[in-house]
């Protein structure tokens, strides 16, 4: 096998917890939402730890970008 293939081949695994991040963030929105129509008095309480959610899984997709880049480009 090229190389090339090879490095093709690695940034299109890399790239397979870019699925996981979709999941992972519609869960944790989902949930949110559900919750806050559950309770909307707690919706504001909770809405600082939603958004650390969301910053924490994207940066795994970041994390998952870096590594297919530098797998095709290093």
């Amino acid at each position: 096998m090229e190389l090339e293939a090879a490095k093709m081949i690695g940034a299109g695994l890399a790239t397979i917890a870019l699925a996981g991040v979709g999941v992972g963030i519609g869960n944790i929105f989902g949930a949110f939402v559900s919750g806050s129509l559950r309770n909307p008095a707690a919706a504001p309480k909770v809405f600082g730890n939603v958004l650390l959610g969301f910053a924490l899984t994207e940066a795994v997709a970041l994390f998952a970008l870096v590594i297919a880049f530098l797998i095709l480009f290093g």
